[in-house]
């Protein structure tokens, strides 16, 4: 088995924790890139050149991807977009027939152990019923604690809200009577 797969690997409990498709976390890894080194002594994979990584439904897409790895075994993922253009992921949610999470911004982090995603720079978060979103966020900066299920937005990149930083929008569509 290739040595650089578990470090890959742990990038899909990036989403896989925000109630996503529970059938992912049985389905293979593939990542494709145009190159892709691996330091075995510091345990730090990078992938560049039109990255894509799939699992089951999770769909992930930067122009490089960054996974490292603590003593403990945690990883710390960082999605880079392309010049010009955002990194993004896209993901079933269980609990509908069509229930799917995406996001995207200039830079995406993942932190396995605090099970946190950290959206910077023209950062986007949706809820979608198909292709139609029914909650959106976006802001400079969103943090997104997957345990809790819990967003922050903030005007700012460093993850503040500053006076004169900007605003951030929530767009949350009328729930449908059950």
């Amino acid at each position: 088995m290739n040595r650089f797969l578990p470090a890959a690997l742990l990038l899909l409990a990036f989403v896989s924790t925000a109630h996503a498709e529970k059938a992912d976390s049985t389905k293979p890894t593939n990542v494709e890139a145009n190159h892709m080194e691996y330091d075995d002594i510091k345990q730090v994979n990078t992938f560049t050149g039109n990255v894509v990584l799939t699992r089951g439904t999770i769909l992930m897409k930067a122009d490089k991807m960054v996974v490292t790895q603590d003593p403990q075994g945690y990883q710390y993922v960082t999605l880079y977009a392309p010049p010009g253009g955002l990194a993004s992921f896209r993901q079933k949610r269980d609990g509908g027939e069509d229930q799917w999470i995406d996001g995207q911004a200039e830079r995406i982090e993942y932190d396995d152990k605090a099970e946190i995603m950290k959206l910077y720079s023209k950062a986007r978060m949706r809820r979608l019923e198909g292709s139609k979103p029914t909650d959106e966020v976006t802001g400079e900066f969103i943090s997104y604690d997957t345990r809790a299920e819990f967003f922050t937005v903030h005007n700012t990149s460093n993850g503040d809200s500053k006076q004169g930083g900007g605003r951030i929008k929530a767009v949350i569509q009328p729930r449908k009577d059950k």
